[in-house]
């Protein structure tokens, strides 16, 4: 009966371990996982944007957000932001890129980092002392490496760091490419977006981003349907090797970033 009792008690904690999402937190919450010491807050950034015929235009958001918290329960001290999902794409007067394609959503790109600016700003009055901008599209790199070099140079005097992490982005073009090159799949069907590599991820973070009926048309999808890449012989299986990747890099690149040191600023 003891021995039961002891083991009911010891599993309760952990059934009641709070989400590492700030969204799911109340503000009393909030601020005592930061007084116990989460003092690491990861701002997860996608984008809405057209991914062929056969991914949703949610894919980054949905992806950002996934990742991230897997980031944040590895890391054990950090939480996450909501997802930001409103980023430059292009210009509307005319189209460009992505702006081609229905549903895809741009904004101006200095809107863009003053709104990451002010979230950052937020969680530093919060108790933050590391900000980790996590950016799953490539397009938006440079503005938050501009952010974290401006808050960086700003907050010089102060404990506050803001890390732009480009591992998180840089591991899809390298670790998880050659893991699928060396299971024999092509350059040109691994891709650059909405290929196989890309679509395989989606579908390791959640199958119903991807409309798998479409892939198994045996159609060639290509640039005319936003293809880049040929995502028919994607799985969720090669999907986690990213997954995988993408967690053990980010994790590392911030555990090494946020080791108290001088600010980061990147040319």
């Amino acid at each position: 009966g003891v021995l039961l009792l002891l083991a009911v008690v010891t599993a309760v904690p952990e059934a009641l371990a709070a989400s590492v999402f700030v969204d799911d937190l109340t503000w009393p919450e909030l601020r005592d996982e930061v007084r116990a010491g989460r003092t690491t807050l990861i701002i997860p950034i996608g984008g809405t944007e057209q991914n062929g015929p056969h991914m949703v235009l949610g894919k980054h958001n949905v992806r950002a957000m996934a990742l991230a918290g897997k980031i944040a329960q590895t890391l054990g001290n950090a939480l996450v932001a909501p997802v930001l999902a409103y980023v430059p794409e292009g210009s509307i007067e005319p189209p460009t890129a992505h702006m081609r394609f229905p549903g895809t959503i741009t904004v101006p790109e200095a809107a863009f980092e003053q709104v990451i600016a002010s979230a950052a700003r937020s969680f530093k009055l919060h108790g933050f002392r590391d900000i980790v901008l996590l950016g799953d599209h490539g397009g938006y790199q440079q503005n938050l490496r501009a952010v974290a070099n401006r808050l960086n140079r700003e907050w010089s005097a102060t404990t506050v760091r803001v890390h732009a992490s480009e591992e998180y982005y840089r591991v899809a073009e390298t670790t998880y490419a050659q893991a699928l090159r060396s299971r024999g799949y092509r350059d040109d069907e691994i891709g650059t977006h909405a290929g196989l590599a890309d679509t395989s991820l989606a579908l390791a973070v959640d199958p119903g981003l991807v409309r798998t009926e479409r892939l198994q048309s045996g159609t060639k999808l290509g640039a005319a349907e936003g293809v880049y890449g040929d995502p028919r012989r994607a799985s969720a299986e090669l999907g986690q090797l990213g997954v995988d990747a993408i967690v053990a890099a980010t994790v590392d690149a911030i555990r090494r970033a946020t080791a108290r040191g001088p600010p980061s600023v990147r040319p």
